[in-house]
């Protein structure tokens, strides 16, 4: 694996923020959503900067690595597209999953947030498999971020640092970390920043994420909405203190301040960073797989770390008839069972968060209703964002709200943010709300303009609403 380029001292780009970014003194590179740029029509601001030689890395929330199914190959040829449209050294994305499986019955379920894995050697075996396939389908280098949680899964196998640090020895995919994630599993789920830094190979980092949250009621939010902590400050040190990072990135995705408090945390994090900095520090060297440590598949799962899988040379060597061609079927199906698996398990948490249902066993229930509320409060403000409308159509924003949460209870999310606004705009017509004829006009004429047909007819929304109340 070639050393990694060196990045500097960036921050997340952001529409909202634009004029900001572009008069930052010193902005060695940004971080763009990939999901919020079109190739062929990249925003003017993105193109001053590239001008500029300001470089732009573009991080992806939506593939869904984590989760069982193969990753779609739609998306990883738009992550693609937008690496190379950047001229970007690597792309990104998170260790997690953002919905459910075709394994699993029913709909498939969007999260509309990032989800943590369990870390078990069959989600391990899922993942490793889905990043080969990402890897080989993109032009570039592929760096994967640990992610912040709310709940922790049940019968987990292995520690934080021993899931990313096998990850690596098996697919070579280097790390984003995300020092504020760290911060906050340390908070929610009583995890030590130290000893996952301690544990997990450095020599694959990519770059770094720093950014800002907030504690209510003893459970850290990662809002990226806050200036970033002391608490965070001191994780990014602890980093330092073992490796000089190739990049640190400030993220800020809502509450926006003005350039001079952003300029501001830039200095606070090139503080943290100094000169050479603590001593025992070094620069990140090129990473090497680990010998003895194949990228296929685990033979088994008896937690023998650094067994190898049934490579083709001795396959090759075993004399067995059919060539190695069994071995290689066995571990297909093996993986199948463990997507299986995996998607049957991710699908019962997914469904409990966003439709409702009962909480998996050994899920502590308490955190699960929170991050529950925290969804549903998460989607029902970029709803809002999307169609500004609907709050000023149903009295503001307190009523807007209200009516969604009440809306989404128990009706979750399934073809996207956009699809999800105009169907709690049906589902407020089913019901012959808002009560006020006049609000409902409007209602009924924002639906049309965007849906291209006449809502449903009176007779159909009785029927509708029949339904619901049955259901």
């Amino acid at each position: 694996m070639k050393p990694m380029a060196h990045l500097g001292v960036g921050i997340g780009w952001r529409p909202e923020i634009a004029g900001a970014v572009e008069g930052l003194p010193g902005l060695d590179w940004v971080e763009v959503v990939a999901e919020n740029i079109c190739p062929g029509h990249l925003p003017e601001s993105l193109l001053r900067l590239l001008e500029r030689g300001v470089r732009v890395v573009p991080h992806g929330v939506s593939l869904g690595i984590g989760g069982a199914d193969r990753p779609d190959p739609a998306k990883l040829a738009a992550l693609g597209e937008r690496a190379v449209a950047l001229g970007a050294p690597l792309v990104t994305e998170h260790i997690a999953f953002v919905r459910t499986s075709s394994v699993a019955p029913g709909p498939v379920l969007e999260a509309g947030h990032l989800l943590p894995v369990p870390r078990t050697r069959d989600a391990l075996d899922v993942l490793c498999a889905n990043v080969r396939i990402a890897q080989d389908a993109l032009p570039v280098p592929l760096a994967l971020e640990n992610i912040a949680a709310l709940v922790s899964w049940p019968g987990e196998e292995l520690t934080e640092a021993q899931f990313l640090t096998e990850l690596v020895e098996r697919t070579g995919v280097r790390l984003l970390i995300d020092v504020a994630n760290l911060h906050t599993n340390r908070v929610n789920r009583g995890e030590d920043p130290v000893a996952v830094l301690d544990g997990i190979p450095l020599e694959a980092l990519a770059y770094v994420h720093v950014a800002g949250g907030v504690e209510r009621g003893g459970v850290w939010h990662d809002t990226h909405a806050h200036p970033v902590p002391a608490a965070v400050l001191e994780v990014l040190a602890e980093l330092r203190a073992r490796v000089d990072p190739p990049g640190v990135l400030l993220e800020r995705d809502d509450e926006f301040p003005g350039g001079a408090e952003l300029a501001g945390e830039l200095a606070a994090i090139r503080g943290v960073l100094g000169g050479r900095g603590p001593a025992g520090a070094v620069p990140c060297p090129p990473f090497r797989r680990s010998p003895g440590l194949l990228p296929g598949p685990r033979a088994s799962h008896a937690g023998e770390a650094g067994v190898p899988g049934p490579g083709p040379d001795r396959a090759a060597d075993s004399g067995e008839a059919g060539g190695g061609s069994a071995p290689a079927d066995a571990e297909d199906s093996a993986l199948d069972a463990a997507r299986t698996r995996v998607g049957i398990g991710q699908a019962a948490l997914l469904s409990a968060l966003v439709a409702g249902t009962p909480v998996p066993e050994g899920f502590d229930r308490q955190r699960v209703r929170v991050q529950a509320r925290s969804l549903a409060a998460k989607r029902a403000g970029i709803v809002a964002g999307l169609a500004p409308e609907l709050p000023r159509i149903l009295g503001g924003e307190d009523a807007y709200r209200e009516a969604f949460l009440g809306y989404a209870r128990h009706r979750p999310m399934t073809g996207g943010y956009r699809r999800d606004a105009m169907d709690f705009a049906e589902h407020l017509l089913v019901r012959d709300l808002p009560a006020d004829p006049a609000a409902r006009r409007r209602l009924t004429l924002w639906w049309r303009d965007r849906a291209g047909q006449r809502p449903p007819r009176r007779a159909v929304r009785w029927a509708r609403a029949l339904v619901g109340r049955a259901a």
